[in-house]
């Protein structure tokens, strides 16, 4: 899983009527609320939220596993006898 990259910004012309032209519509894109044809919506939070739930989702799956090798085998009996316990302090 590698690092969530934004779009390349879109290249401007060499002519600088033609560029202004093109800076004024996305700019009035964005605050109109409307996407530019060529331009991708970004929204930062929901790209760092979602980049943030993959990295938790992983480091989940992972770290329980690990904690679970290096503790002794006492010690894994004690955390199944709490986790049953609570399971049936539910019930």
């Amino acid at each position: 899983m590698g690092i969530l990259k934004q779009p390349p910004k879109p290249r401007r012309s060499a002519d600088p009527n033609v560029a202004a032209h093109a800076m004024l519509q996305e700019h009035m894109a964005r605050i109109q609320g409307t996407p530019a044809a060529d331009q991708p919506i970004l929204d930062p939070e929901s790209v760092i939220r979602e980049h943030m739930r993959k990295l938790g989702a992983k480091g989940g799956k992972i770290s329980g596993a690990k904690r679970m090798e290096n503790l002794s085998k006492k010690d894994r009996i004690a955390i199944a006898k709490k986790a049953a316990a609570a399971r049936w302090k539910k019930r």
